[in-house]
């Protein structure tokens, strides 16, 4: 379970810094920073599965 605490913890932080970017985004009206965003967002999504799925397997 330690193992497992660093990598969801910068997950979170990924997840948490796509969430302030899409809102200053809709706050600047800057399209490209809303997708920047969104990549963020859904990348710490896949790294934090990503981190679960080796944890179980071990690796």
């Amino acid at each position: 379970m330690p193992r497992l605490l660093l990598p969801l913890a910068g997950c979170v932080l990924l997840v948490a810094l796509g969430v302030g970017a899409i809102m200053y985004a809709d706050h600047d009206d800057a399209p490209g920073l809303g997708l920047i965003g969104f990549v963020l967002i859904f990348g710490a999504i896949g790294l934090g599965v990503r981190a679960v799925m080796r944890a179980k397997r071990g690796v």
